[in-house]
């Protein structure tokens, strides 16, 4: 049963799902595209068979990999019905139902055996994680030994005059479009005070590490307003 905070956070992005995309698309300009092929490409080096989507939303990320690579078959979980809903149609529209799988699923408690995916990934869904340990904890868990997971997340900017500019951006300027399009305003107030209150660079590296993963490491990417992780399972772990 999914607990108070997790059921806030999927009346949220439900509520936002039919402008989920556009919204994207809208606040990033389009440079979140740019972050999630640079994942993609990363995560297809591992040359894996299945892949584990979390926090798939829309399944941006999942279709993505599946036009990327013929081979590969993707599950994607996320806690919100109605974004799956939106992801499921996006699937069928482009013929990939039968490599693209999605389920309503909460990353705290995955429905999978253990050591069952090559490889995990997660865009802009770990700072959502009620307890990202445990979430972490869980992504090991199903994936087989060597894995590797690859997650996006935002960072704050160090630069002081950018740093300052984007915060102006984020906590002001985006929250006011994101309730202009989508009609939900807590959900892009929610937005920087996520990000804000989230581990990032070195601090995340260490939560992954407290998971049991190994190999932590991580990109900046467009001037630090995110960045790029991945770790991999130790191969001695079962």
């Amino acid at each position: 049963m999914n607990s108070p905070q997790e059921k806030q956070v999927e009346a949220m992005f439900d509520g936002i799902a039919s402008r989920y995309d556009l919204l994207n698309r809208l606040l990033s300009m389009g440079v979140d595209i740019r972050w999630r092929r640079k994942l993609v490409k990363q995560i297809l080096e591992q040359n894996p068979n299945s892949i584990l989507d979390v926090a798939t939303g829309t399944a941006d990320l999942a279709i993505m990999v599946a036009r990327k690579s013929s081979l590969v078959r993707v599950t994607g979980v996320d806690i919100a019905e109605n974004m799956i809903a939106v992801g499921r149609r996006k699937i069928e529209k482009r013929g990939l139902s039968h490599r693209i799988s999605l389920q309503k699923a909460s990353a705290l408690s995955l429905p999978f055996p253990s050591n069952h995916f090559d490889a995990a990934m997660v865009a802009f869904g770990v700072r959502n994680f009620e307890n990202p340990v445990t979430g972490l904890k869980e992504i090991l868990r199903t994936l087989s030994p060597g894995g590797k997971l690859l997650v996006i997340e935002f960072t704050n900017p160090k630069g002081k005059f950018f740093g300052k500019l984007y915060a102006l951006y984020f906590s002001r300027i985006l929250p006011a479009i994101g309730k202009m399009v989508s009609g939900h305003g807590s959900a892009y107030t929610y937005l920087p005070n996520s990000v804000k209150a989230f581990a990032e660079r070195e601090a995340f590296l260490q939560l992954m590490a407290d998971a049991g993963f190994e190999q932590q490491q991580y990109t900046e990417l467009s001037m630090g307003i995110a960045a790029l992780y991945s770790a991999s399972k130790p191969m001695d772990e079962k």
